[in-house]
């Protein structure tokens, strides 16, 4: 049972804060549990009429749709099913990029700037209003209730985005004092600091964990070889995402912190797309959210069958994201979770993925850690970065008009300043950089090898 302070901080304080802010987020939460537990016949009645108004909203509304639909003589109104969603193109990153202002509703109004932070290295920007945050907001909300935690229960969240570790101004920091919220930053990953963690935790005793499941099977593995106990903190439950989750990782982390793992998987520019319950289903977030499933000829595959994640996220038609492609693999799955929740699930997930690199003096650190440095740089339209060893690194990088010669010595300044100033940085300009055969691409590469509880390296088997 939740205590008193977090009876008060979920049913009083957090509501009275989203109030403040003008959003919505209790009322959806309220409507979300509700709707979770309706007939499947019910949960599509409920999409095929959001998607309807959702679409109409964007004809008459956004620029972008208003052409396109009128090019492709779309209409709304006559939608009788959710694989009317086929007949409209896919939204590409390079669409938004090219047509942002256009994709905005021409009724927005307070919208905020946000960019992809993660692993795909592609800074996209895109723009949020507050009746879209609201709904990602009530989503993890919802999920993170499945598992008897709740906001204004103690949570350590273990991150690396610039956003959250930037932003710690006053206001943040009284916020996150009354959630009971504590931020660990999640870059080095050095053997002082991964000891610092396992304190910080064992002190807050956290009823619930949150962060990268690479970095929590890092600090687990830790624990385990310094001999200290985790396991007995009363830690209810791991959220892990932004990765995929590995066997041995959801293994290694349940053991040492006795908590189940529960897998989350969505970004900032998709949405929160899907939960693991209790019961072990990855349930869609359905009410706001229409996952397809594609070839790579863009063909929606049916349920069981791999291919990229396409999705249409219905919360507003401010800055629409309509059959976007996310460059993720996974399989959608026909039967329903044995929890008794309508909500569709997701099979398998295979997600980005981000490797850990270690610095020549051993340090060990994310792989975020150099592709925020590579990013940022204008005139970069696509990168990889591997270490092949602890002395050199190889970035391979496409480029457009705007890059510079002397970009070059700024990446490679970068690097050295996280890696050592001592490691040999090779910069290879390329047309196209090839993908893995999987098909995917992966921005960081290390054959180093994955770092053990020591700081040394050693080959983990990629489940």
């Amino acid at each position: 049972m939740a205590g008193i302070y977090t009876h008060l901080v979920s049913g009083v304080l957090f509501p009275i804060h989203e109030r403040l802010k003008r959003h919505s987020t209790v009322a959806v939460r309220d409507a979300m549990e509700k709707s979770q537990w309706s007939s499947p016949e019910q949960l599509q009645e409920f999409r095929i009429e959001r998607l309807r108004k959702f679409l109409s909203d964007c004809k008459n509304r956004v620029p972008y749709y208003r052409e396109a639909f009128s090019r492709l003589d779309f209409q709304p109104a006559r939608i009788q099913s959710l694989q009317a969603l086929q007949e409209i193109p896919f939204l590409t990153k390079k669409i938004i990029r090219d047509r942002s202002d256009a994709l905005k509703s021409e009724r927005a109004i307070g919208l905020s700037r946000f960019n992809t932070g993660g692993s795909s290295g592609e800074p996209l920007v895109f723009w949020i209003g507050r009746e879209r945050v609201s709904h990602d907001v009530a989503a993890k909300w919802r999920a993170t209730r499945w598992w008897d935690v709740d906001i204004g229960d103690p949570e350590i969240v273990v991150w690396g985005s610039p956003i959250e570790l930037g932003g710690q101004d006053r206001i943040r920091a009284v916020r996150d004092k009354m959630l009971r919220t504590y931020l660990l930053p999640a870059f080095d990953m050095s053997e002082s600091k991964l000891n610092g963690f396992i304190d910080q935790i064992i002190a807050r005793r956290p009823k619930m964990l949150f962060g990268y499941p690479s970095v929590l099977w890092l600090i687990a593995q830790q624990a385990e070889s310094s001999g200290k106990v985790l396991d007995n903190l009363g830690i209810k439950v791991a959220f892990v995402t932004s990765e995929r989750l590995y066997d041995h990782q959801r293994e290694k982390i349940s053991s040492i912190f006795g908590c189940p793992v529960a897998n989350g998987y969505g970004g900032r520019d998709a949405g929160f797309i899907a939960h693991q319950c209790p019961a072990g289903g990855m349930h869609i977030t359905a009410e706001d959210i229409i996952v397809e499933i594609v070839d790579a000829d863009g063909r929606v595959l049916p349920p069981g069958e791999t291919g990229e994640v396409v999705v249409t996220h219905m919360a507003t038609s401010d800055f629409p994201f309509i059959r976007y492609r996310t460059g993720d693999v996974a399989a959608l799955d026909e039967k329903l979770c044995s929890c008794g929740r309508s909500l569709p699930l997701l099979k398998q997930i295979e997600g980005r993925t981000t490797d850990f690199l270690v610095a020549q003096d051993g340090t060990i650190m994310h792989g975020l850690a150099l592709v925020y440095v590579v990013r940022d740089v204008e005139g970069i339209e696509n990168f990889k970065i591997i270490q092949e060893s602890q002395d050199l690194t190889r970035i391979q990088i496409e480029v457009n008009p705007r890059f510079q010669t002397s970009d070059r010595k700024v990446i490679a300044a970068g690097v050295k300043k996280r890696l050592g100033e001592k490691v040999e940085i090779k910069i290879e300009q390329l047309d196209k950089i090839p993908a893995e055969k999987s098909g995917k691409y992966r921005y960081v590469v290390s054959h180093v090898g994955q770092p053990s509880a020591h700081g040394c390296a050693t080959t983990v088997p990629a489940s």
